[in-house]
């Protein structure tokens, strides 16, 4: 099937290097004004200006009209926790009255209180429920989404959490990239040293087998684990062939970041705390940092991400959502798109970037998503506007842009 999406005032193209954009590239967005695209089986075989693409189009192809709008990738959401039952609103109303993310844990509520209810949930309940918050995230833009597991810290919960994300993927349309979380928190009716010691010679090597992860991650924290158990966790997990993914330094510095850079880590998620010394390691050692607004903005905290001081170093940055029902009940891209610029110092040329191409490579998937240039799967947004940079500009606005994933528009 031939596909041409035409009258595109604004085509973002993000044509470049084929590696996780760094520096000044982090701001070359390969712009094309009164654009076409082509596409052919679900991939894109040309991008650029109408009158040179005009020709080309042959008489069969499907038209889409896109009005004289802004074209951009489709977003890539490289940290979520998609999979969960219920919800936390009791906290976020504990929160507002001032009680902090680590009091309401320490009380039996966060992460533990999810898990309960996700224990206690069937495989339909949880596919309807992950479905319903996929669907949130592709009507805002996002077309292909990490998740993890973490809120079934047992051998039944946390295959059928991961069972449902590979329904979901297989289903379509939007791409799940999954990854395990075990080591999310202690279990309450675990001893922790006996729970560590499971996930490693245990669950990761049947998650391993199954196919069931292509990521295994850990929450290195004070109230989480620590750098020692997340790291025989991780060592665990690339002897199985898992690749690897780091929550770390959210808290405090010191907690996870040289880790990810010791192993070989594809990210270091969050960083809030990060100091200079250990950004260096994770460039050197090529960790892409992934940033959260969302939960720093969520958790009414003040401290984010030292993003503008990661660019100037040369970090391949990349900004996600953290979705989750606890410290970030936030899908939309384009939020946190504005929460980047205003809050993290990124322009949006920047951030764009660092939701899309970047993300793409974070995830090992640079070279088929992430840029619209020939070869690559056309999964692409046309916005309600016509200009790239009022994705970040309109805050929190009702926007429902066309959606396409693989040539295909994303219908509800």
């Amino acid at each position: 099937m031939t596909t041409a999406i035409l009258n595109i005032g604004q085509l973002v193209t993000l044509a470049g290097p084929a590696r996780p954009r760094i520096g000044a590239e982090l701001r070359e967005l390969g712009l094309i004004p009164d654009a076409a695209l082509l596409i052919e089986d679900g991939r894109i075989t040309a991008a650029g200006p109408s009158t040179e693409l005009s020709s080309q189009i042959p008489a069969h192809a499907a038209v889409v009209d896109a009005g004289g709008r802004c074209v951009t990738p489709g977003f890539v959401d490289a940290h979520t926790h998609l999979c969960f039952a219920g919800n936390r609103a009791a906290e976020f109303e504990q929160r507002i009255a001032g009680a902090t993310y680590q009091e309401i844990a320490a009380a039996g509520g966060g992460i533990l209180s999810t898990v309960a209810l996700t224990r206690a949930a069937t495989f339909d309940h949880l596919l309807a429920a992950t479905r319903g918050h996929r669907d949130w995230m592709l009507r805002s833009g996002t077309t292909t989404i990490e998740a993890k597991s973490g809120y079934g810290l047992n051998w039944e919960t946390e295959a059928r959490i991961l069972q449902v994300l590979a329904r979901l993927n297989s289903e379509g349309p939007a791409r799940i990239v999954s990854t395990l979380l075990a080591a999310h928190a202690v279990p309450p009716d675990e001893h922790r040293a006996d729970y560590v010691l499971w996930i490693q010679e245990e669950l990761i090597p049947e998650v391993a087998e199954a196919r069931l992860a292509r990521y295994c991650d850990a929450f290195c924290d004070d109230h989480a684990f620590t750098v020692d158990e997340t790291r025989r966790v991780l060592i665990a997990a690339k002897e199985h062939g898992l690749r690897l993914r780091v929550h770390a330094e959210q808290f405090r510095s010191g907690t996870g970041a040289e880790l990810a850079a010791d192993l070989g880590a594809a990210t270091a998620d969050h960083l809030e705390t990060v100091t200079d010394e250990t950004l260096l390691r994770l460039r050197n050692a090529s960790v892409q940092p992934v940033l959260l607004p969302g939960s720093v903005f969520a958790l009414s905290r003040t401290q984010y991400p030292p993003a503008r001081r990661m660019v100037d170093l040369g970090l391949a940055i990349v900004v996600a959502t953290d979705f989750n029902p606890g410290s970030s009940p936030i899908s939309s891209m384009p939020f946190i798109l504005s929460l980047s610029c205003l809050q993290m110092g990124l322009s949006p040329a920047e951030a764009l970037i660092a939701a899309t191409i970047n993300a793409a490579y974070s995830l090992d998937l640079g070279s088929t998503i992430g840029s619209l240039e020939p070869g690559k799967q056309a999964d692409l947004v046309i916005h309600e506007f016509n200009d790239y940079r009022e994705l970040a500009y309109f805050i929190a606005v009702p926007a429902r842009p066309r959606v396409f994933i693989a040539g295909n528009e994303v219908t509800e």
